[in-house]
C-alpha cells in the first residue's frame, strides 16, 4: 500500500476515490452521492415477497452497504438520505416501487441510511480490504439496518418483538449471508486489481 493512501489520522481512500480520482472533487462527489441513491433505488426494484411477512427480499441492502463502503462514511450518508428523501417525497424507488414513510418496511430504509455511515467509516479504515474483515463490516452494517428495522416493525404492524424477529428478521439471515459472501469476494478483488492505484 502506498504511504500517499495513508493520511496522518491513519485512515485510508476507499474504493469511489481509488476509482474515480478528480481535480473536481465536489463535482465528483456530488455525482457519487447521486448515483449511489440511484442504485439503491435500483436495487430496492429487485423484490421477492416472503410469506407472513410485510417485508420482501430486495436488492436495496446491499446496494445500501455497498454504496456505504466504496463511498466512505461522509459520502454515503449523504446518498442514503437523498435516497430516503426522495423517497419520502414520493419518488417510488423504495421496495416494490412504494414511497413515503408509512410502510411497516420504512424502519429498515432508516437502517439503512445510518448502516451506510458504519460500514463507509470502517472501509475508511481498511474495513473492505480482506475478506474477513470485508465479512465483519458486512454483517455488522446488517446488523445495524435489523436493529432499526426490526424494533419499527413491531411498532408500526402493531407485533410483539419476538414476531417482529420472526417476520422481519428469521427469513432474511440465508440471503443475508449470501450477499455478504459475494462483497467478500467483489470487494477485496476490486482493490488487488486496482493494485497501486490506490492513492
Amino acid at each position: 500500500m502506498s504511504s500517499a493512501s495513508v493520511s496522518a489520522a491513519g485512515t485510508r481512500t476507499v474504493l469511489a476515490d481509488a476509482l474515480f480520482p478528480a481535480r473536481q472533487v465536489l463535482a465528483r462527489d456530488a455525482a457519487l452521492v447521486v448515483g449511489g441513491a440511484v442504485l439503491t433505488g435500483l436495487a430496492a426494484q429487485i423484490s421477492v415477497p416472503v410469506p407472513g411477512s410485510p417485508v420482501p427480499v430486495t436488492g436495496q441492502t446491499f446496494a445500501a452497504l455497498l454504496v456505504g463502503t466504496s463511498l466512505g462514511a461522509g459520502r454515503g450518508f449523504l446518498s442514503l438520505a437523498l435516497y430516503t428523501l426522495a423517497g419520502m417525497a414520493g419518488m417510488p424507488w423504495f421496495a416494490e416501487g412504494t414511497s413515503g414513510a408509512v410502510a411497516p418496511s420504512f424502519g429498515y430504509v432508516l437502517g439503512m441510511l445510518l448502516a451506510a455511515t458504519v460500514v463507509g467509516a470502517l472501509a475508511r479504515r481498511g474495513g473492505d480490504r480482506g475478506v474477513l474483515s470485508t465479512a465483519g463490516t458486512m454483517v455488522l452494517g446488517s446488523a445495524v439496518i435489523y436493529a432499526v428495522g426490526v424494533p419499527y416493525l413491531a411498532v408500526a404492524a402493531d407485533l410483539s418483538l419476538s414476531a417482529a424477529v420472526a417476520a422481519g428478521l428469521t427469513p432474511f439471515l440465508l440471503g443475508d449471508a449470501l450477499k455478504a459472501a459475494l462483497a467478500m469476494g467483489a470487494l477485496p478483488t476490486a482493490w488487488k486489481l486496482l493494485g497501486g492505484r490506490e492513492h
